[in-house]
Protein backbone atom coordinates (compact mmCIF):
# COMPACT_ATOMS: atom_id res chain seq x y z
CA UNK A 1 0.00 0.00 0.00
CA UNK A 2 2.58 2.02 0.33
CA UNK A 3 3.65 2.22 -3.17
CA UNK A 4 0.55 2.92 -4.30
CA UNK A 5 0.11 5.88 -1.82
CA UNK A 6 3.52 6.37 -2.68
CA UNK A 7 2.50 6.31 -6.67
CA UNK A 8 0.18 8.38 -5.90
CA UNK A 9 1.60 11.00 -4.20
CA UNK A 10 4.37 11.44 -6.61
CA UNK A 11 1.78 11.45 -9.65
CA UNK A 12 0.12 14.08 -7.53
CA UNK A 13 3.22 16.29 -7.74
CA UNK A 14 4.32 15.72 -11.14
CA UNK A 15 1.44 16.50 -12.21
CA UNK A 16 1.70 19.88 -10.44
CA UNK A 17 5.03 20.24 -11.74
CA UNK A 18 3.81 19.36 -15.32
CA UNK A 19 0.82 22.01 -14.38
CA UNK A 20 3.35 24.57 -13.02
CA UNK A 21 5.73 24.09 -16.28
CA UNK A 22 2.94 24.48 -18.53
CA UNK A 23 1.91 27.95 -17.01
CA UNK A 24 5.39 28.75 -17.14
CA UNK A 25 5.38 27.74 -20.70
CA UNK A 26 2.54 29.92 -21.39
CA UNK A 27 4.20 32.77 -19.52
CA UNK A 28 7.66 32.38 -21.54
CA UNK A 29 5.72 32.39 -24.38
CA UNK A 30 3.72 35.25 -23.81
CA UNK A 31 7.45 37.40 -22.38
CA UNK A 32 8.60 36.06 -26.16
CA UNK A 33 6.00 37.52 -27.87
CA UNK A 34 6.05 41.20 -25.55
CA UNK A 35 9.72 40.75 -26.22
CA UNK A 36 9.06 40.66 -30.03
CA UNK A 37 6.67 43.54 -29.60
CA UNK A 38 9.82 45.53 -28.10
CA UNK A 39 12.01 44.62 -30.38
CA UNK A 40 9.39 45.76 -33.25
CA UNK A 41 9.08 48.37 -31.47
CA UNK A 42 12.86 49.30 -31.44
CA UNK A 43 13.20 48.72 -34.96
CA UNK A 44 10.94 50.83 -35.65
CA UNK A 45 11.96 53.84 -33.14
CA UNK A 46 15.54 53.02 -34.79
CA UNK A 47 14.28 53.81 -38.38
CA UNK A 48 12.27 57.08 -37.58
CA UNK A 49 15.41 57.91 -35.60
CA UNK A 50 17.43 57.06 -38.82
CA UNK A 51 15.12 58.68 -41.26
CA UNK A 52 15.11 62.21 -38.84
CA UNK A 53 18.98 62.41 -38.53
CA UNK A 54 19.37 61.62 -42.24
CA UNK A 55 16.53 64.83 -42.53
CA UNK A 56 18.93 66.88 -39.87
CA UNK A 57 22.08 65.94 -41.97
CA UNK A 58 20.87 66.92 -45.38
CA UNK A 59 19.52 70.06 -43.66
CA UNK A 60 22.95 70.43 -42.24
CA UNK A 61 24.79 70.12 -44.96
CA UNK A 62 22.61 72.90 -47.43
CA UNK A 63 22.93 75.49 -44.64
CA UNK A 64 27.35 74.53 -44.50
CA UNK A 65 27.19 74.94 -48.13
CA UNK A 66 24.93 78.58 -47.69
CA UNK A 67 27.67 79.60 -44.89
CA UNK A 68 30.49 78.36 -47.30
CA UNK A 69 28.98 80.04 -50.22
CA UNK A 70 28.83 83.57 -47.88
CA UNK A 71 32.13 82.96 -46.83
CA UNK A 72 33.27 83.16 -50.43
CA UNK A 73 31.25 86.11 -51.63
CA UNK A 74 32.42 88.10 -48.30
CA UNK A 75 35.96 87.29 -49.26
CA UNK A 76 35.39 88.20 -52.91
CA UNK A 77 33.92 91.12 -51.63
CA UNK A 78 36.49 92.06 -49.17
CA UNK A 79 38.89 91.59 -51.96
CA UNK A 80 37.44 94.13 -54.32
CA UNK A 81 37.26 96.65 -51.27
CA UNK A 82 40.95 96.42 -50.39
CA UNK A 83 41.39 96.92 -54.27
CA UNK A 84 39.43 99.72 -54.16
CA UNK A 85 41.40 101.51 -50.58
CA UNK A 86 44.73 100.59 -52.15
CA UNK A 87 44.08 102.46 -55.36
CA UNK A 88 42.43 105.42 -53.44
CA UNK A 89 45.65 105.47 -50.64
CA UNK A 90 47.64 105.67 -54.11
CA UNK A 91 45.92 108.42 -55.25
CA UNK A 92 45.77 110.39 -52.11
CA UNK A 93 49.75 109.77 -51.95
CA UNK A 94 50.34 110.50 -55.85
CA UNK A 95 47.92 114.05 -54.80
CA UNK A 96 49.79 114.31 -51.73
CA UNK A 97 53.24 114.18 -53.45
CA UNK A 98 52.00 116.40 -56.16
CA UNK A 99 51.45 118.69 -53.33
CA UNK A 100 54.82 118.91 -51.37
CA UNK A 101 56.60 119.31 -54.65
CA UNK A 102 54.39 121.82 -55.64
CA UNK A 103 55.49 123.60 -52.93
CA UNK A 104 58.94 123.13 -52.55
CA UNK A 105 58.79 124.49 -56.49
CA UNK A 106 56.96 127.82 -54.80
CA UNK A 107 59.62 127.57 -51.58
CA UNK A 108 62.29 127.56 -54.23
CA UNK A 109 61.04 130.29 -56.26
CA UNK A 110 60.58 132.49 -53.15
CA UNK A 111 63.90 131.84 -52.27
CA UNK A 112 65.43 132.03 -55.35
CA UNK A 113 63.88 135.70 -55.23
CA UNK A 114 65.32 136.55 -51.87
CA UNK A 115 68.52 135.58 -52.97
CA UNK A 116 68.53 137.74 -55.99
CA UNK A 117 66.80 140.16 -53.55
CA UNK A 118 69.98 139.94 -51.01
CA UNK A 119 73.05 139.78 -53.83
CA UNK A 120 71.02 143.32 -54.93
CA UNK A 121 70.90 144.65 -51.66
CA UNK A 122 74.68 143.28 -51.09
CA UNK A 123 75.86 144.99 -54.33
CA UNK A 124 73.81 148.14 -53.38
CA UNK A 125 75.31 148.23 -49.83
CA UNK A 126 79.08 147.56 -51.35
CA UNK A 127 78.49 150.32 -53.88
CA UNK A 128 77.38 152.69 -51.26
CA UNK A 129 80.44 151.87 -48.88
CA UNK A 130 82.85 152.43 -51.90
CA UNK A 131 81.72 155.97 -52.10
Amino acid sequence: MMDKELKDFLDKKFTEVDNNFSRIDGKIDNLDKKIAQVDEKVDQKTEEVLHQFHIIAEDLGTKIKLVAEGVVNLNEKMDRNLDQLNKNMEQKHQDVLAAIKFSYAELDRRITTLEVYVKELDKRVRHLESH
